[in-house]
């Protein structure tokens, strides 16, 4: 029976900071709040936009700020992140060698779905994604497993048969809310020490490295 590989993709496939937090800051900016540094706005990413500005406003500040920034941001953002996203070092290869083993992919991500769409198709342009899902309206994000199982749904691959692949503590719990294997990779958002506590099942601390631990387990 195939098996089903779920790709979280900021800090697990690309490295997204830079256009981030460059979208970030300027929709502050519009609104006369201040902004914050590179490493600030890296604390900041894993649950989506929404969440992304709330913790970029003042705390305490009134939802219709966080309505007007949202949205700025998200204009921002379209124009800032063809130049502030890369894939890691080795992912392309990565999953290149995975299809070739005839592996089902998909990526999962936080991320506003139009924005996940268009990233994966501009910068895996070669990669045949069983499923790429974002954060859609009306559809709960990650850590709840709804998104897990669309995409196990998709690409018919059990559960059990899927593993989540992801940088961050909520990519595990989202493994393990839909009753799936999670591999937590150390290159991107969350140290390694928070992944090894929230439970992965396997730590990559590089692209290699996870490689090997598929072809041990797939």
């Amino acid at each position: 029976m195939k098996q089903a590989l779920i790709f979280d993709l900021d800090g697990t496939l690309v490295d997204s900071l830079q256009g981030i937090a460059t979208a970030l800051n300027r929709a502050l900016s519009s609104s006369c709040l201040p902004t914050h540094p590179l490493e600030a706005v890296r604390g900041f990413i894993g649950n989506g936009a929404r969440v992304l500005i709330g913790r970029g406003v003042p705390a305490g500040s009134p939802e219709t700020l966080i309505d007007a920034v949202e949205q700025a941001f998200k204009a921002e953002y379209e124009v800032a992140w063809p130049g502030g996203t890369i894939p890691y070092p080795g992912t392309a290869r990565l999953l290149e060698k995975l299809q070739q083993r005839g592996l089902a992919l998909a990526v999962l991500s936080n991320k506003p779905h139009a924005f996940t769409v268009a990233m994966v198709a501009r910068i895996f342009p070669s990669i045949r994604f069983g499923a790429v899902l974002g954060q859609r309206a009306g559809i709960p994000h990650k850590p709840d497993p709804g998104g897990a199982l669309e995409v196990s749904a998709q690409l018919e691959v059990p559960p059990e048969r899927c593993l989540v692949i992801g940088d961050s503590t909520m990519d595990i719990e989202t493994a393990k809310n839909a009753q799936m294997k999670a591999i937590a990779v150390t290159w991107g958002f969350h140290d390694r020490e928070r992944l090894v506590a929230a439970g992965a099942d396997y730590i990559a601390d590089d692209p290699a490295q996870l490689l090997q631990i598929l072809e041990a387990t797939c």
